[in-house]
């Protein structure tokens, strides 16, 4: 009889706590318990790392489910627990990547948006399809006999974001609601001179990225004039100045202010707002007001900000006015820093022109709170 799969989420840091403690208990969230219960002995968890997105092992239920709070994770109790056996444990720098399982599992199929992906990768456990679950389990069955060490680079972050947030149960569903701001740091202030060229050299290095693949570049209106070290921005290869006619006139007056656009014909193929300036509220609400006059867009946003900002962005994205959005803004939305830009493009110097907007996938990470709680 074959076995059922269930998705497990592990953070860097609950993956290591569960293999330090013995890798004999699973544990997940108190409300998560029932689900817990529907497991068997002989049914297999498909354990998933967050952030850095790759499978990295196989349990093997061992045991009926139980309630304990005693403690193996740091972060949280995970109460819910099964007992397992561990069938495979990667290192997550030999994890299998799920973007090179894109043609095999089908959580990619169908998709109308190409940020939608990280959907199913929301909560644990969930049941998954007998056949994606079989081809994860030969892809790390092939890691394991033949590892290939890839770097986990800026995604390789420990534990949970430190956003302290509460879930608020309202008449249209629960909504994870940040709670007290953290003022900005001193660092981030005392760089707002050096703002506005950050903001230009990322908008040129995205317009460039966006011409040497191939695709056809917008800049924002109001930045057509700014150079980057001697090179305007609207000199670009490529750079359109009239936008597809897709749209109505106020939708247009939009789009024509986001920062970055890559075009294809008419379609518009990613939209990239940067946020160097110590409010992010602008790029937000350009992507909300899009969102809320075109609920069916399938146009996949990135917001791009640096490293110190990464908490504070994600946080923002998911507020209620920006959650309770059809669809929410957080599961459209990917953030990328700009760190993690440079460094990818360093990386694929001299290769540029065979990517994919695929890969924009790979340099994100989602915006998701609830990807990184169960």
């Amino acid at each position: 009889m074959a076995p059922t799969y269930w998705l497990d989420l592990f953070t860097a840091e609950t993956w290591k706590e569960f293999l330090d403690n013995g890798g004999e208990v699973s544990g997940f969230s108190p409300r998560r318990f029932k689900t817990v219960q529907r497991m068997k002995p002989g049914d297999l968890l498909l354990c998933y790392m967050t952030r850095v997105s790759r499978w990295v092992g196989v349990l093997e239920v061992t045991g009926d489910a139980f309630y304990d709070e005693s403690l193996i994770w740091q972060s949280q109790v995970f109460p819910s627990r099964i007992s397992v056996k561990v069938r495979i444990a990667l290192q997550p720098e030999f994890g299998v990547p799920v973007l090179d399982m894109r043609d095999e599992l089908t959580v990619f199929e169908g998709l109308s948006n190409p940020n939608l992906w990280s959907g199913p990768f929301r909560g644990s456990p969930a049941r998954w399809k007998q056949s994606d679950g079989e081809a994860i389990v030969r892809a790390l069955q092939d890691a394991q006999a033949d590892p290939v060490e890839r770097p986990l680079g800026r995604h390789a972050r420990t534990g949970q974001l430190s956003i302290d947030a509460e879930t608020v149960e309202t008449a249209e569903g629960s909504v994870s609601v940040p709670l007290d701001e953290q003022p900005e740091t001193n660092d981030v202030q005392s760089d707002s001179e050096a703002q506005p060229r950050t903001h230009t050299e990322i908008q040129y290095a995205l317009l460039k990225l966006g011409s040497d693949m191939g695709f056809d570049v917008h800049v924002a209106r109001n930045d057509i004039s700014q150079e980057w070290n001697g090179r305007r921005l609207a000199d670009v290869p490529r750079t359109r100045e009239a936008l597809p006619k897709q749209f109505d006139p106020a939708t247009n007056r939009i789009i024509e202010l986001i920062d970055v656009l890559w075009l294809d014909g008419g379609a518009i193929v990613a939209a990239f707002e940067v946020e160097s300036t110590t409010s992010i509220y602008s790029g937000l609400l350009r992507m909300s007001d899009l969102v809320s006059m075109q609920p069916n867009i399938s146009i996949p946003l990135f917001l791009v900000a640096g490293e110190k900002r990464r908490e504070k962005v994600i946080e923002q994205v998911n507020r209620p006015t920006f959650a309770r959005m059809q669809p929410p803004l957080h599961q459209i939305c990917r953030y990328i820093s700009f760190e993690g830009l440079r460094e990818s493009l360093d990386r694929a110097r001299g290769l540029v022109r065979y990517l994919k907007p695929d890969w924009l996938q790979e340099v994100s990470e989602s915006c998701e709170l609830d990807d990184m709680v169960d």
